[in-house]
């Protein structure tokens, strides 16, 4: 009997140290299918994968706008045409310039401008900014990412007026801009283009880049409509006030005002202009004297 009982005691440890290996050979089939470890898996792979990509186009991004940052991409020429620093700048832009704001079609033209991704300097008269409501307005469309130049207070011919009224006509604006904004403007544009020597000279005090256009032709009575306002401004035509050669050129600085008939075109000039191949520049990017 104590044989047959060793006997029994040998076959069940057999037994026993099998089915051990065979629990072990299938607890490692599972970790090489099912990996409990989620660093392991297939998915986790993917996922840190798709990490590192997120990871790379965010830094790609974070690189491009700190580049944007490092400093000015163009200049104002004499002649008012936006000019690249160095050859690698695109230099087929167009600036797009919006006068006599805040009146009564800006915020629409901003937010048509804003939906196109393409910015502005939206040029400012000092009699528009009495109402609180009209000091919001110009808040609200500085806060959208548009740029702030100076129009004067009055929108009067300069070489009219003394050294004084020309001093106080751009200083005014300027201050008042400050006051809504927080922050001094960096175009000058005098009404009508005229200049003085000494409203230029008010202008570099006040540490502002005089901008002047190269074209444009919403002030004109046959432009003020806005399909054919639209075809001179893509063009850069306006054979109905004896232009019958195209301004549109690299750099052209485009003039237009706070009207009703700009606003309508405002949208297709834009999409027209793009067309043709040319960039809206950013104001942002325009060398000033302080940049």
């Amino acid at each position: 009997m104590r044989k047959v009982g060793i006997i029994i005691a040998l076959i069940i440890t057999i037994l026993l140290a099998g089915c051990a290996n065979e629990n072990f050979e299938n607890n490692q089939s599972t970790k090489r299918e099912n990996p409990k470890e989620e660093k392991e898996t297939g998915f986790q792979v993917e996922h840190s994968s798709q990490n590192a990509e997120d990871k790379q186009e965010k830094a790609q991004v974070k690189t491009k706008e700190i580049t944007e940052q490092d400093g000015p991409k163009y200049t104002v020429a004499e002649n008012a045409t936006i000019v690249p620093i160095n050859k690698d700048i695109n230099e087929k832009v167009v600036l797009l310039t919006i006068d006599d704001v805040p009146d009564k079609y800006f915020l629409d033209m901003a937010k048509t401008l804003k939906q196109l991704d393409a910015n502005a300097i939206f040029f400012v008269n000092g009699h528009f900014l009495h109402t609180k409501e009209q000091k919001d307005f110009l808040k609200q469309i500085h806060d959208m990412g548009f740029v702030i130049g100076n129009h004067t207070y009055s929108h009067a011919k300069l070489p009219d007026l003394t050294e004084q009224e020309q001093t106080k006509e751009i200083v005014k604006v300027s201050d008042q801009i400050e006051e809504i904004i927080g922050e001094r403007p960096k175009f000058f544009r005098a009404p009508h283009g005229m200049n003085t020597d000494h409203s230029k000279q008010v202008a570099k005090q006040e540490g502002m880049v005089i901008m002047n256009w190269t074209y444009g032709y919403d002030y004109f009575a046959p432009y003020q409509d806005a399909k054919k306002l639209t075809k001179a401004m893509v063009s850069g035509e306006g054979p109905e006030v004896d232009v019958p050669y195209s301004l549109l050129k690299p750099g052209a600085n485009l003039l237009m005002h706070d009207r009703e008939w700009t606003n309508k075109a405002l949208k297709d000039i834009v999409t027209g202009l793009r067309e043709k191949g040319y960039e809206m520049v950013d104001p942002h990017t325009i060398k000033t004297l302080n940049y």
